[in-house]
């Protein structure tokens, strides 16, 4: 499994750092939609929806709101505080979860407008981040690979306290506080190249816990349609939403925090 792992990754990020980097923002809404339209058919399957008509239309749907949300990009922006109010009620639901109190949705309706509400605002906030600076995007990136790097080797090495045992039992405490070493020296080395304030740090140690949040959200929606992965597209890795969940929490909260500390600079 480590080996398909890390012979997909060594594949997959040169190809997303080119793009990241080297690309117009118009081919990256393009390329990033793909990702995003992959995510939703899995979604649909964890909504419940096996056939692959209902998943196609729930695919279209997501779709034409990626066209109009990047044509009314002014609009769009509001979504991330959507997405804000929404991941706070994630964090409630996965601590409820955690005291076996499941609050969790089971209409495949309520379920296929929080897949909306979780993949819309991650793709705007990402392009959001690349008119920012392509370099914050792929700084972004780079944070959430380190922190998954670190979470998976310290939890493999170190790891005996469950982080949240009945949502995901693989991870622990250790894990997290690997993924925010890190993060730290990432954010530190950032900093001290750019110049930024120290509260920057902060800024990405709390979209680190974001990204987590976002792996176990996934894995309590998977857990509820009893689903290892999302899917398989990705060798090692399982489905699309396995490689994104972190993206998908961990991009608002960054681009909204990144605006509120220019606004307070």
């Amino acid at each position: 499994m480590l080996k398909q792992r890390l012979i997909t990754a060594a594949i997959l990020i040169p190809l997303v750092i080119w793009v990241l980097l080297a690309t117009s923002i118009q081919v990256l809404a393009g390329i990033m939609a793909i990702f995003v339209l992959i995510g939703a058919w899995e979604w649909a399957a964890l909504c419940g929806w096996q056939t692959k008509l209902a998943r196609s239309i729930y695919v279209i749907g997501v779709g034409s709101l990626l066209l109009a949300s990047y044509w009314f990009w002014q609009y769009a922006a509001y979504t991330l505080i959507i997405a804000s109010c929404w991941w706070l009620l994630a964090l409630y639901w996965t601590w409820q979860y955690q005291q076996e109190r499941d609050l969790l949705p089971t209409n495949s309706i309520y379920k296929a407008l929080l897949g909306l509400v979780i993949l819309l605002p991650a793709w705007i906030a990402l392009l959001l981040l690349r008119e920012e600076s392509s370099q914050l995007l792929l700084f972004l990136f780079v944070l959430i690979w380190a922190a998954d790097s670190g979470a998976y080797f310290a939890g493999k090495r170190w790891g005996k306290t469950k982080l949240a045992n009945k949502v995901s039992p693989g991870k622990t405490l250790e894990g997290v506080a690997g993924a925010l070493l890190m993060g730290l020296l990432i954010a530190l080395s950032y900093i001290l190249l750019q110049s930024l304030s120290v509260i920057f740090i902060l800024l990405c140690l709390f979209t680190i816990l974001a990204s987590i949040l976002g792996d176990l959200v996934e894995s309590m929606f998977k857990r509820q349609m009893s689903m290892k992965d999302s899917g398989n597209i990705l060798p090692g890795h399982g489905g699309m939403l396995d490689r994104i969940d972190s993206l998908t929490s961990a991009a608002p909260i960054f681009i909204g925090g990144w605006m509120l500390l220019r606004l307070l600079n």
